[in-house]
C-alpha cells in the first residue's frame, strides 16, 4: 500500500505544475491580445488618423452615416477621441472638408502642371474639377455643404480660399489679364462665376445621373468628359432681344 501510495502522490504532485504553468503562460498572451486592439497613436499623428477614419467612413457610408462614433470606431480609439481633437460634428466635418479642398486643389494644380498647350491648360482645370469628384463624391459632396460648415476655423478658411484663388488665377490668364481676389470689376466676377456655375453645375448633374439622357442621345462613344470640353470651348453665340 505505501509503494501504491507513494505513486499517486508522485503523480498528483507532476500534474500540479503543469497547470501553474498552462495557466501562467496564457496570461500574458490574452494582455497581448488585448493591447494589440489598441491604436499606438502620438498626438499629432491620432488625428490624421481619425481624418482619414472619416474620409473612410464619409466615402461608405455617406454624409448620414458619418457620426462622431463611427469615425472613432473606424480609427479603433475610444469614444472620446474625435471630440477631444475636433469639439463636435460640425468641427469634425469642417477639418475633413478643408482636407478635402487641399486635395481637389492639387488634383487641379498638377493636372495644369501636366498640360502642354494653351487649350489643354484651359481643359484641365474644369476636368481635374468633375474628374476629383467622381472619384471622391463624398468629400466634394461635404466641401459645398455650407450649413454644415464652419468657415471660421482656419484650415477651412484657407483652403477654400486658396481654391478660390485658384479659379481667379485660371480665368484672368484666359482673359490675358491679372485677377485679384480682393477685389473684382464686375466683368471678372461674371467670368469667374460663369466657369464656376458651368463646372459646378455640370459635376452635379453628373454625379446625380441626370446627364444620363442627353448622353444616350449623343453619337455613340461621347463621353461626359468631351460633353464638357465642346461646352468650354463652344462661343457664346446666343443674342440678347433687342
Amino acid at each position: 500500500m505505501a509503494k501504491t501510495d507513494t505513486k499517486g502522490e508522485t503523480a498528483r504532485s507532476s500534474r500540479v505544475p503543469r497547470r501553474t504553468t498552462s495557466t501562467a503562460a496564457s496570461r500574458p498572451v490574452r494582455r497581448a491580445a488585448s493591447a494589440k486592439t489598441e491604436a499606438p497613436y502620438h498626438h499629432g499623428a491620432l488625428r490624421e488618423a481619425l481624418l482619414q477614419a472619416a474620409e473612410r467612413v464619409l466615402e461608405r457610408d455617406g454624409l448620414a452615416g458619418l457620426t462622431l462614433r463611427a469615425v472613432a470606431r473606424e480609427a479603433g480609439v475610444s469614444h472620446a477621441a474625435p471630440t477631444h481633437h475636433f469639439g463636435d460634428l460640425t468641427g469634425l466635418l469642417s477639418e475633413l472638408a478643408a482636407v478635402g479642398f487641399r486635395q481637389f486643389n492639387a488634383a487641379m494644380a498638377s493636372a495644369c502642371d501636366t498640360a502642354t498647350t494653351p487649350l489643354a491648360r484651359a481643359l484641365a482645370r474644369p476636368k481635374a474639377y468633375v474628374a476629383y469628384a467622381q472619384a471622391h463624391p463624398g468629400m466634394y459632396g461635404i466641401m459645398f455643404r455650407t450649413e454644415r460648415l464652419d468657415y471660421s476655423r482656419p484650415s477651412l478658411h484657407e483652403a477654400a480660399e486658396a481654391s478660390f484663388a485658384g479659379l481667379a488665377n485660371a480665368i484672368g490668364a484666359m482673359r490675358q489679364e491679372q485677377i485679384s481676389g480682393d477685389a473684382l470689376t464686375l466683368d471678372q466676377g461674371a467670368a469667374i462665376a460663369r466657369a464656376w456655375s458651368m463646372v459646378h453645375g455640370f459635376t452635379t448633374l453628373l454625379l446625380d445621373g441626370r446627364l444620363k439622357d442627353i448622353l444616350e442621345r449623343l453619337p455613340e462613344g461621347t463621353t461626359a468628359e468631351r460633353l464638357l470640353e465642346v461646352m468650354l470651348t463652344a462661343p457664346i453665340t446666343a443674342k440678347l432681344p433687342t
